[in-house]
C-alpha cells in the first residue's frame, strides 16, 4: 500500500519554502452532510440570510450538531466555502496558518508572500505571517465563508492572536465562522457592542420536537406521541442524545428502562453508552468500538493491524454505512473517525475494561503508521503509549525535516515530551535540536545541558555512528564556541568534510567557515567564504543568506568601503523582506552603522530600537555573535553621544567574555571601546537604550494579564526580583506605572503593538 492509498495529501513544493508542508487534505474538506441527519432548516435560512455580520460563532457542548448545521448550510449556500477541521496538532502556530492559508488559496489566491514567511524559520507570526494572511484575505475579491471547525481545541496563545486579528480584516460580504465548545478567540464583547458577531448557542441548537421525531423515524424507531414528548424533555433536544436513544430503542431497549438513566448531559448519556448500549451490542462489536477508540483516525488495513483481527476493515464498512458516530474523513470512505463524544465514552468503557490493552493497542498503531510511512502519525501513537524509546528514533528522524519546515513549536512539544521522560540523552539528532533551539530562543544554560550531552554521545566509542546528526553535532560545537574562535575554525572546516560525507553541502557551512576566519583575524579568507555563501543563495535558508550579507558588510566597514557595506546591507534587507523575516539582530546593527555613517541620526535611532528588541535571546549560548552585535551597537550608541547607553551594552560584552573569553579580534574591540568610554565624561541619564537584557526580557511579560509573582514563576526568579527590575524600567522609560510603562514601549518599538 503506498502512501496516496493512506492519507490525501495536499504537497506544495515551491509554495512553502524548499520543503513542502505535508497538509492533511481530509482537514480541509467540508465533511459530508450524511443521509438520515435532520436538515436545520430554519438556521440555515438565518445564517443565509443574516449576511451583515462578518463574525459567526457556534458554541455549544458536544453532540449538539455544530459541524452538521455548517455542513448543510455550505451545501445549500451559493457562496465559496473554505473550511478547516482543528486538531491538536494545530497548536503550531505556523501549522493553523499554513492550514488557513491554503484553505483561502483555494477559493482566491492569497500571493507567494504568504507561502514565503510562513515556511521561513526566521519569521515573525505576528510581525510577518498574521500580517501578510490579513492582508490578504482583506483583499479577496469574492465572497468567501471560512469556516474554522474545532476551534475549542487550539490553545496555543500565539495561534488564539493569530486568529483574532484575523477576524478584523474579514472582507465586506465575507465570513468568518468559530464552531467549538468554548468561546472564540476573539473580542467578542467588542464585537457584540459593534454588531459584529452573529452567535449560535446550545438553545438555538437543541432539536424541536418535530426534528427530533425526524430523526427517531430515520433511525426506524416508531414512538408514540406522549413517549416522543417525553424522550425529548429528558434529552432537552440534544441530537446526540437522542440518536443513541434511537440506537437503544432499535436494539430491543424500552423508554422506562431508559428514562431512568437518561438525561441532558454528556454524563448521563456516558452512563448510558456504558451500562446500557454496549451492554446490548455483540462481543465482537463491542470490542472494535471499544479498542479503536484509541485512534485518532481509522482505516480498514488500520483497524485490522491494531485489532490483531481479519475481516476488521468489513466491520469498520458496516458500521460507516448505518451509524451517524462514524465521521467520514475522505471522499473515497476509506478514513474515518468516531464522533467525538462517542470516542471519548468508548476510550473510557476501554480504560475501565482493558486498561492493560490500550498501551499496546497504541504501539500496534504506531507500527502500521510507521510501515505506511506516517512517521509524525507513528510518533504520536508512541508518545500515547509511553513508549519512550520509539518515540526518540522518529524523532529523531523527524527533527531536520519538522525544522526546516519552520514548525518549530512543533518539534519544542516533542523534545519536552521526550525530556521529561530522559529520552534524549542517548540520541545524538534529537540533544543537538534540543540544544539548538534553547541556544535560539535565549535559553543558554539549557543549550550547554544539551550540548554536554552531545559531547558525551560524540566521546561514546560503543555508540552506533550517526552520519547525518554528526555533522550537525560539529555545527552545534561551532555555534557555542566553548573552545575559543580558533577551534571555532576548526569545527566549521570539519563540518564540510562530514556533511560532504552524506552527500550534504548546507549554505550554513561556508557562512561558518566565514565568520570563523573574520574572528581568527583573516580578512581576506574569511571574505571569500561569506562571498561563497552568498553566491550559493539561501537554499531555503533565508536567514543564512543574511547573516553571510551582513557579515560582508561588517568586512567592507572595516576596509572603509561604505558604499559597498550599505549594498550589501540593502541586499540583506531585500532577503528578510522576501521571506517574511521581521527583523535581524545584526542587520539591524550594519544599518544603524550605516545610517550613522551618512548621517541619519534618526534612522540610525530606529534601528537601534529594533536591535535592543532582539537583544535578550543573543546570550553566551551564540557567543560570537552576541558580543559582535553589542559591539557594533556600542559604537552607535557612541556615535550618537548616548554614552549610557553604551556603558550598558559595555557591561554585557563583559559578562559574555567572562564565560567565553577566547573570542579572537572581538576581544581587541571590547578593550578598544572600553578604554574609550573610559575617558568619555557624562552618561545622559536613565533612558530607554539603558535597559539590561533581562528588563527586555520582562517587557512582554508586562503587557500579559499575569501578576508580579506570577511571571516570576514563568521567569524561575523571585517576586522581588521582577518587582526591582519593573521599578527600573519605569525609572528609565521615564513613566510611573505598568501600563504606562508597556504603552511607552510600544510606542519606541520596543514591544509589538
Amino acid at each position: 500500500m503506498t502512501n496516496s492509498d493512506v492519507r490525501e495529501r495536499v504537497d506544495r513544493p515551491g509554495r512553502i519554502g524548499g520543503a513542502a508542508y505535508d497538509l492533511v487534505a481530509a482537514k480541509l474538506m467540508r465533511p459530508l452532510a450524511r443521509p438520515g441527519t435532520i436538515r436545520r432548516s430554519s438556521l440555515i435560512e438565518r445564517l443565509a440570510k443574516d449576511n451583515s455580520h462578518p463574525i459567526v460563532s457556534v458554541v455549544a457542548p458536544a453532540g449538539y450538531g455544530k459541524t452538521t448545521l455548517l455542513s448543510q448550510w455550505a451545501e445549500a449556500d451559493d457562496q465559496a466555502f473554505a473550511w478547516l477541521s482543528m486538531d491538536e496538532a494545530d497548536n503550531d502556530p505556523k501549522v493553523l496558518l499554513a492550514y488557513v492559508a491554503e484553505a483561502l488559496d483555494a477559493v482566491e489566491p492569497v500571493g507567494q508572500r504568504v507561502f514565503d514567511a510562513l515556511s521561513s524559520r526566521s519569521s515573525s507570526v505576528p510581525g510577518s505571517v498574521v500580517p501578510r494572511l490579513s492582508n490578504a484575505f482583506a483583499s479577496f475579491t469574492s465572497p468567501v465563508t471560512l469556516v474554522l471547525d474545532d476551534v475549542h481545541l487550539l490553545h496555543n496563545q500565539e495561534g488564539q492572536a493569530a486568529l483574532s486579528v484575523l477576524a478584523d480584516h474579514v472582507p465586506l460580504g465575507s465570513r468568518l465562522v468559530f464552531a467549538g465548545r468554548d468561546q472564540p478567540p476573539v473580542r467578542t464583547a467588542r464585537l457584540r457592542a459593534a454588531d459584529q458577531i452573529l452567535e449560535i448557542g446550545p438553545g438555538d441548537l437543541s432539536l424541536t420536537s418535530q426534528e427530533a421525531f425526524g430523526l427517531l423515524r430515520a433511525a426506524e424507531v416508531r414512538l408514540g406521541e406522549d413517549e416522543l414528548a417525553e424522550l425529548h424533555r429528558r434529552t432537552e433536544g440534544w441530537a446526540a442524545g437522542l440518536y443513541l436513544a434511537a440506537l437503544y430503542l432499535r436494539e430491543g431497549g424500552s423508554l422506562p428502562g431508559m428514562a431512568a438513566s437518561f438525561g441532558g448531559d454528556d454524563r448521563f448519556i456516558s452512563e448510558y453508552v456504558e451500562s446500557e448500549f454496549l451492554a446490548r451490542i455483540s462481543r465482537r462489536q463491542r470490542a472494535f468500538l471499544t479498542r479503536t477508540a484509541v485512534l485518532e483516525r481509522m482505516s480498514g488495513p488500520l483497524c485490522e493491524a491494531v485489532l490483531d483481527l481479519p475481516g476488521a476493515g468489513a466491520v469498520l464498512a458496516e458500521l460507516a454505512s448505518s451509524n451517524l458516530l462514524l465521521v467520514p474523513l475522505d471522499r473515497r470512505g476509506q478514513w474515518y473517525r468516531y464522533h467525538h463524544l462517542f470516542r471519548d465514552m468508548l476510550r473510557a468503557e476501554l480504560e475501565r475494561v482493558e486498561p492493560g490493552l490500550v498501551p499496546e493497542l497504541r504501539r500496534r498503531a504506531a507500527g502500521w503508521c510507521q510501515r505506511h510511512d506516517l512517521p509524525e502519525d507513528a510518533l504520536e501513537y508512541s508518545m500515547a503509549a509511553g513508549d519512550v524509546e520509539a518515540a526518540a528514533r522518529l524523532i529523531d528522524g523527524l527533527c531536520v525535516p519538522t525544522y526546516n519546515q519552520a514548525r518549530i513549536t512543533t518539534l519544542q512539544r516533542w523534545l519536552r515530551w521526550l525530556d521529561d521522560r530522559g529520552g534524549i540523552e542517548g540520541h545524538l539528532t534529537a540533544a543537538v535540536f534540543a540544544s539548538i533551539l534553547a541556544a535560539a530562543s535565549g535559553r543558554p544554560a539549557e543549550a550547554e545541558r544539551w550540548a554536554d550531552a552531545v559531547d558525551r554521545l560524540d566521546q561514546d566509542a560503543s555508540r552506533p555512528a550517526d552520519p547525518a546528526g554528526e555533522p550537525r553535532a560539529i555545527m552545534l560545537r561551532y555555534t557555542l564556541c566553548r573552545d575559543g574562535v580558533e577551534q571555532m575554525r576548526a569545527d566549521a572546516d570539519e563540518a564540510v568534510h562530514r556533511f560532504a560525507a552524506v552527500g550534504k553541502s548546507p549554505p550554513t557551512v561556508p557562512t561558518a567557515q566565514g565568520i570563523a576566519r573574520v574572528l581568527c583575524g583573516d580578512l581576506d579568507g574569511g571574505d571569500a567564504f561569506l562571498e561563497e555563501a552568498v553566491r550559493i543563495g539561501d537554499r531555503g535558508a533565508p536567514d543564512v543568506l543574511v547573516s553571510a550579507l551582513s557579515q560582508r558588510a561588517l568586512v567592507a566597514m572595516d576596509r572603509h568601503r561604505w558604499d559597498q557595506a550599505e549594498a550589501l546591507a540593502s541586499q540583506a534587507r531585500s532577503v528578510l523582506q522576501r521571506a517574511g523575516i521581521e527583523k535581524d539582530a545584526l542587520l539591524c546593527a550594519v544599518q544603524a552603522r550605516v545610517a550613522v555613517h551618512r548621517g541619519d541620526i534618526a534612522a540610525a535611532r530606529r534601528e537601534l530600537l529594533s536591535a535592543h528588541e532582539l537583544r535578550p535571546v543573543l546570550t553566551y549560548a551564540i557567543p560570537h555573535l552576541s558580543i559582535q552585535f553589542r559591539i557594533e551597537l556600542i559604537r552607535v550608541h557612541v556615535a550618537i553621544s548616548d554614552l549610557a547607553g553604551a556603558r550598558t551594552l559595555m557591561r554585557e560584552v563583559d559578562e559574555l567574555l567572562k564565560r567565553r573569553p577566547k573570542m579572537g579580534v572581538l576581544v581587541d574591540e571590547a578593550d578598544e571601546l572600553r578604554a574609550r568610554l573610559s575617558r568619555e565624561r557624562g552618561s545622559g541619564g536613565p533612558r530607554a537604550s539603558t535597559l539590561t537584557a533581562a528588563e527586555l526580557r520582562l517587557l512582554p511579560l508586562l503587557a500579559t494579564h499575569m501578576s508580579f509573582p506570577e511571571i516570576a514563576g514563568e521567569r524561575f526568579v523571585s517576586p522581588h526580583t521582577v518587582k526591582s527590575q519593573a521599578m527600573s524600567i519605569y525609572r528609565k522609560l521615564g513613566v510611573s506605572s505598568r501600563h504606562q510603562a508597556v504603552t511607552r514601549s510600544r510606542e519606541l518599538g520596543l514591544l509589538d503593538g
